[in-house]
Order: structure tokens, then sequence, then C-alpha cells
């Protein structure tokens, strides 16, 4: 864990103004699609975490008590299904060859707890709209040469980001750096 480096802030022109491309991805080619989320989640992992911090402080600011216990419940959830995949081997198949449907789940079940809880709306747009947005972020935005050579260097395991750590507990190691 010493080891971990937080990477660089892009720039906001290289994250959505000038220098951005996006394009829609090929979804025909899932492979492509996931290769493509997995890079730009690696690449832009400093980008993503203020901008999930941005929503988190704003929604907390209006609903403390409901997005405490949101967070706590997603966070429970999570560790829980690491744990599980982790010392279950159908499980830890099925989230490596199923990753989407596994980050599915994780939010549905966290959505029927915090139904029975109360917190849906903050659930909603605290945690699950943030996610979204990385997610479609992720997706459309094409891979530059920088970003190629940025997610090799951690691939290779040469530098190691949180970012990296969290896919390598979703089951998507193996799939950095392609």
């Amino acid at each position: 864990m010493a080891d971990v480096q937080p990477p660089p802030l892009r720039s906001l022109d290289d994250f959505v103004l000038g220098s951005a491309r996006f394009a829609a991805p090929d979804v025909r080619d899932p492979d492509r699609w996931n290769n493509r989320i997995i890079n730009n989640l690696l690449y832009y992992q400093t980008n993503y975490l203020l901008s999930v911090l941005t929503v988190l402080l704003l929604v907390g600011y209006f609903q403390p008590l409901q997005l405490v216990v949101g967070a706590t419940v997603v966070t429970l959830l999570f560790l829980g299904f690491v744990w599980a995949a982790e010392n279950q081997a159908p499980i830890r198949r099925f989230r490596r060859n199923h990753p989407s449907i596994c980050l599915l789940a994780v939010l549905l079940a966290s959505y029927l707890f915090l139904s029975v809880l109360g917190g849906v709306a903050v659930f909603l747009f605290g945690i699950a709209f943030p996610i979204l947005m990385v997610l479609l972020h992720a997706s459309v935005r094409l891979r530059s040469l920088k970003n190629k050579l940025e997610n090799k260097l951690e691939s290779i395991g040469l530098k190691r980001t949180p970012m990296g750590l969290l896919l390598e507990a979703m089951g998507q190691e193996q799939e950095a750096g392609s």
C-alpha cells in the first residue's frame, strides 16, 4: 500500500474541453468498450474523484445524515461483495466474467437496503449519479497517446494507483493497459 501513488490531476481541457475527443462506444464489441472504460478510469481517476466529491459535498450539505447512511451501506455491501468474491471461487469467476452485472448487483442491493431506511433520493443523487457520470464519461472519452502510455505503466506495475487497486478488487486487473 505504501507504493500507491495518486496520479496527477488532468487539465480541464484534456478532461472535457478543447482537446478532448468523444465518440459513442461500439456496443457490438463489449471487450473493446470495457477496455476503454477501464483505461479512462485509470487515466482520469483524480478528475473523477474530484467530480464525485463535488457532488457528494453538495448532497451532503443538504442531506448530511442520509448521505452518511447511504455511503455506509454502499461501502459495507461493496466490501462484503469483495470479501465473498475473494473467498468463494464461483463468485470470483462470476465477478471476473460479468463485472457490469456485479456492479449493478451491488448498487441494486444498496438501493433495496436504503429504500427500507428511507434514503432513496439521497442514494440516487448522492452516490449512484456520480458513478453514472464517471462511467458515462469513461465510455465516450476516446484515449490519447498520453493516456495509453500512462495505462501501460500502470499495467506493468511501475505505477500503483488507487483506481488500479479498486479495479483489481473488482477483478478487472487483467484488462487494464490493453
